[in-house]
């Protein structure tokens, strides 16, 4: 992982609209939909962690606060030319690590159902039935950090 280079992003910033426009295109343009502009403007107070290789950010992910010890981990998402390069693993490892530093002890998430595995493996728990969320399967997943 010496190539890539994980940090937080500034909302607002040339690196903050990259990544969105990388979520648009890998979560959210494969279901017909697009994060409009008053989307955005509630993840001011968000938390934006960003994985950059060679000055192109290539993994994001967002830390939404939801009490003074829980974290929501939302909104992952890998170039597709990086994917299943172990990027994601160690952009949601950087995120915990974060959200430590930052006194969060309890992290949570809605899984689509296709990355279940990949959380569990990560030591996720799934937490109650599957729903759905924006037309696709989801399970909530939590974690004690």
């Amino acid at each position: 992982m010496s190539d890539y280079e994980f940090s937080e992003i500034p909302f607002g910033s040339a690196a903050y609209r990259a990544s969105v426009a990388l979520r648009n295109e890998i979560l959210r343009a494969p279901l017909g939909l697009e994060l409009k502009e008053g989307d955005l403007e509630k993840e001011r107070s968000d938390y934006h962690l960003a994985c950059e290789s060679k000055g192109e950010i290539i993994g994001c992910l967002i830390l939404s606060p939801e009490s003074q010890i829980r974290v929501k981990l939302r909104q992952v998402a890998v170039s597709s030319r990086f994917q299943r390069l172990g990027i994601g693993r160690a952009l949601t490892e950087f995120a915990e690590e974060f959200a430590r530093q930052h006194v969060f002890t309890e992290i949570r998430l809605h899984a689509r159902a296709t990355a279940v595995g990949f959380y569990e493996k990560l030591g996720y728990e799934r937490v109650g039935e599957p729903f759905e969320e924006i037309s696709l399967l989801h399970w909530e997943m939590q974690k004690r950090l």
